[in-house]
């Protein structure tokens, strides 16, 4: 099995490409940077004149930020997967999609594989969504949707919510009882292989096995990151949320990145919980549970 993975220089990107290689399949690695063992192709400009024929293309390429210029979203993300799946028509294109492409106003309770959403809080869900439906339009193609990937090489989840520790307090959103799917990247990476040699197409869920509790979640994280004697504070929804609208606002007239944005509050303070039917069934996946307990050694690597 030969394998073309773009974004193969970042989190899911490196650990799909490592996984392939492990199974001993060939693996040509995109990336916008030039190095060893990398092939160079930066997705908003003009693709490679001569591009290697493959079985399958995972494309993990993205521009992952919960603020930003709306245009560099858009050219990174929708028309990136454009150029990808023109420069690919007749392979197998498997690519890599996000939760966010859900409705944000509303909790995911046990959400099946729907339409996109028709509207977005930011740049990035908006161009995720709309690089969804183009993923779709290839003619042999399947869009794989996590949410919160976390594991080894997190560069962004655990790092981020390290990072809110005040003094003896993580400030977070919402209730301890909320309930979340979090994807580790071994679940990710195994639906990404099998979804490469598997027939089906439209969309899949891409969550752990079951859903986790908020409050647990970070209790866990602090723990394991030696953070033991750090308490726990929630700033309810729509608290958050009105202080999220005037973060943006500060944002859009300084032009300094808000310290907290709508995106971010909707994503984790409403109950995210995903049916995994197709994961299950159509490429035969038993997602492992949610674990946490290596989370610092993560970090310390990460770093």
């Amino acid at each position: 099995m030969r394998i073309a993975v773009t974004g193969a220089t970042g989190f899911i990107g490196g650990a799909v490409a490592s996984a392939a290689e492990a199974r001993g399949w060939e693996v040509v690695r995109f990336a916008r940077r030039r190095g060893p063992s990398l092939r160079y192709w930066d997705l908003a400009g003009v693709p490679p004149a001569h591009l290697p024929a493959v079985d399958a293309v995972v494309h993990a390429a993205a521009h992952v930020a919960d603020w930003g210029d709306p245009g560099i979203f858009h050219r990174a993300n929708v028309h990136g997967t454009r150029a990808v799946a023109e420069a690919y028509a007749g392979t197998r294109l498997v690519h890599v999609s996000s939760s966010s492409v859900y409705p944000w106003w509303t909790p995911c309770s046990n959400r099946a594989e729907e339409e996109v959403a028709s509207r977005h809080l930011g740049a990035y869900g908006r161009s995720k969504a709309l690089a969804d439906v183009e993923a779709r339009r290839h003619a042999n193609s399947v869009v794989l949707r996590p949410h919160g990937v976390y594991g080894p090489g997190d560069r962004t989840l655990l790092p981020r919510l390290v990072a809110n520790i005040r003094g003896n307090h993580l400030m977070t959103v919402g209730r301890e009882d909320v309930s979340h799917q979090l994807t580790h990247i071994d679940n990710l990476v195994r639906a990404v292989l099998a979804a490469c040699c598997a027939g089906i197409r439209g969309a899949v869920n891409v969550a752990d096995a079951a859903p986790v509790e908020l409050g647990g979640v970070l209790r866990q994280v602090l723990d394991a990151t030696g953070h033991q004697h750090v308490g726990i504070r929630y700033v309810p929804y729509s608290v958050a949320m009105a202080l999220a609208v005037g973060s943006e606002a500060a944002a859009a007239a300084t032009g300094k990145a808000p310290r907290l944005t709508r995106y971010a509050v909707s994503q984790l303070g409403m109950e995210r919980t995903y049916r995994l039917d197709r994961l299950r069934g159509d490429l035969g996946i038993e997602p492992i549970s949610t674990t946490l307990l290596d989370a610092g050694k993560w970090l310390e690597r990460g770093a």
